[in-house]
């Protein structure tokens, strides 16, 4: 019974893994005769990525009387009538950033990542923002408000005091862009930090006009984002990319593949829209305290998410700040725990959040102590081990006493081979003679299975381990192992399990279970390493714990 039991097991974990890839599979395939972009998506012009979002927002607030308390920084005439395209960038050169900002529009047009590279060893860095026309990606920013006046929208020209910037020595620099246009005068700040993905944002509305002037701030992320063919070989291809929301409440991705959210619509109190890639995000969080319009449109590949907030009106005379909040990077829990707590549900969330999270927590406190993520990973594995040890002790105890007692029970199946009945009336007698529960050696294993996938989820899909090495071969945890050393030590420890383990009775059910390990290894060949890891080290120890029980055991059997 419990030989059957374990093996309906190993089946399950498998079938779990294999369901798990088939429905990346079909969640991520460009649909069956869905329309190509050359024929669903306008000429670039009238494409989404020039919509302007409107302001669809609550009641205007009271007019604004606070004065300005800085004068206006000086800049150089704006640049009015440049054509699109050719208005210049301004260059900005942070400690983790190289990027280009627009002056029209005030638009990140390029962002490239100083501390990920694109391909591990390769000098080319990872870029989010980009203007190239298979992937554009922007992050557009600006005011908007009732039709028949002029708005620094993404399609507005600004005037810029300085085209360069660096860090330097400073902790954090201002970038500040001004527009001007019937005594309205806009300075929009980007305000960058030292060793931070978050990008401050603030609007400094002055009205020097003779009437109210209205207005409210929004933010878009459109993409271009073709979808690519999913391989069971690239964990990038599987993981979700698309627009995403938290709503106030929960977390929801909006997949551009669903009809549901092609053109989704919704106020939210306390929320933020983001642009998730596996490891990386793009991110818009406004003022808590704020009702914004979210809504996202779809056209063929391209996809745009935007965030309206509440219309604002500045009196004659007055000045308005307005502020929120983008961050623009790697999904690093520390980051998004400081920008907003609920951004952490974008490199975890589901189900197994509840135990991944403080599993995170464990493997990130340990890091810190250790220096290496894969010593971490070791030491983490070593802790849940012993956690469980209570269950693994009764467990291996359970099958080193079927193990020993394998003689007695093939001798019993023997005798009543022709008599079923028999058979299981002898088989319960020496179960009870011999105080065995051969269902107890299997629910460890089933009690372990939730923290299993749990771990797999922290070492998946946490960007700490992207490019980080461990030692000799291994240079990225998040990558596959190069020479298949660690699945093949994988399957070696599988072996020697099934070998320390009582033999199925059944003589198919002993060859599964001795090619299962095989069957195993090559499931996670194509796994990041980090798991694998993970799984060696969960084996070892396993290994020397159940060969421990079964020395005892049969040391306590001379005695008798």
């Amino acid at each position: 019974m419990s030989n059957n039991l374990r093996l309906y097991l190993w089946i399950a974990l498998a079938a779990l893994l294999w369901i798990d890839y088939t429905t990346w599979t079909a969640e991520f395939a460009q649909p069956a005769g869905g329309p190509s972009v050359a024929s669903s998506i306008p000429a670039k012009p009238s494409s989404l990525a020039n919509r302007i979002p409107q302001s669809q927002a609550p009641a205007p607030r009271a007019a604004s009387t606070q004065k300005s308390v800085s004068a206006s920084l000086p800049v150089p005439p704006a640049q009015a009538g440049a054509p699109s395209g050719q208005a210049p960038l301004i260059h900005v050169r942070t400690n983790v950033y190289d990027l280009d900002i627009s002056t029209q529009g005030g638009t990140l047009v390029k962002v490239d990542l100083l501390k990920y590279a694109r391909v591990t060893g390769k000098p080319a860095r990872l870029q989010l923002e980009n203007t190239h026309p298979a992937t554009e990606y922007l992050l557009q920013t600006g005011l908007t408000g009732p039709a028949g006046r002029a708005y620094p929208n993404q399609g507005a020209l600004y005037s810029a005091p300085h085209l360069s910037y660096r860090l330097g020595k400073a902790k954090e620099f201002l970038v500040p862009l001004t527009w001007s246009e019937d005594g309205i005068t806009v300075t929009k700040t980007f305000v960058f930090h030292r060793g931070s993905y978050r990008i401050g944002l603030k609007y400094t509305i002055e009205n020097r006009s003779a009437s109210p002037w209205r207005a409210s701030q929004y933010a878009q992320l459109f993409r271009n984002d073709p979808r690519t063919k999913v391989s069971y070989f690239d964990p990038n291809s599987r993981a979700y990319h698309g627009p995403a929301i938290w709503n106030g409440k929960e977390y929801v991705q909006l997949d551009p593949a669903s009809s549901e959210y092609q053109h989704y619509e919704r106020d939210v109190t306390g929320g933020w829209i983001a642009v998730p890639q596996l490891d990386f995000v793009s991110a818009v969080v406004p003022r808590k305290s704020s009702t914004y319009r979210f809504s996202s449109q779809v056209a063929g590949s391209q996809y745009a998410l935007s965030a309206v907030g509440p219309m604002h009106t500045v009196a004659p005379g007055a000045t308005l700040t307005l502020s929120q909040t983008l961050f623009v990077g790697p999904t690093l829990h520390s980051q998004l725990e400081k920008t907003d707590p609920t951004l952490t549900y974008l490199a975890l969330s589901g189900w197994f959040a509840i135990l991944a999270r403080p599993l995170f927590w464990l493997l990130s406190q340990v890091h810190r102590v250790t220096g290496n993520w894969g010593v971490a990973i070791i030491v983490v594995t070593f802790l849940l081990k012993l956690l469980f040890y209570p269950l693994s002790e009764a467990s291996g105890r359970s099958m080193a006493k079927m193990k020993a007692l394998g003689p007695r029970i093939k001798s019993i199946q023997e005798m009543y081979k022709d008599d079923k009945e028999k058979l299981s009336r002898a088989m319960i007698e020496i179960y009870k003679r011999e105080k065995v529960n051969p269902v107890s050696g299997c629910l460890p294993m089933i009690l372990q299975l939730p923290v299993f996938i749990a771990f797999y989820w922290v070492l998946l899909y946490s960007v700490e381990l992207r490019q980080a090495p461990f030692i000799f071969w291994i240079k990225d945890l998040s990558a596959r192992d190069p020479y298949f050393i660690l699945p093949a030590i994988m399957a070696v420890t599988g072996f020697l399990q099934f070998k320390l383990n009582p033999a199925p009775p059944d003589p198919v059910q002993a060859k599964v279970m001795m090619v299962m390990p095989i069957a195993m290894a090559a499931l996670f060949a194509f796994f990041p390493s980090g798991l694998v890891l993970y799984y060696v080290v969960n084996s070892l120890l396993s290994i020397a714990q159940q060969w421990n029980i079964n020395r005892r055991i049969a040391a306590a059997t001379k005695r008798k």
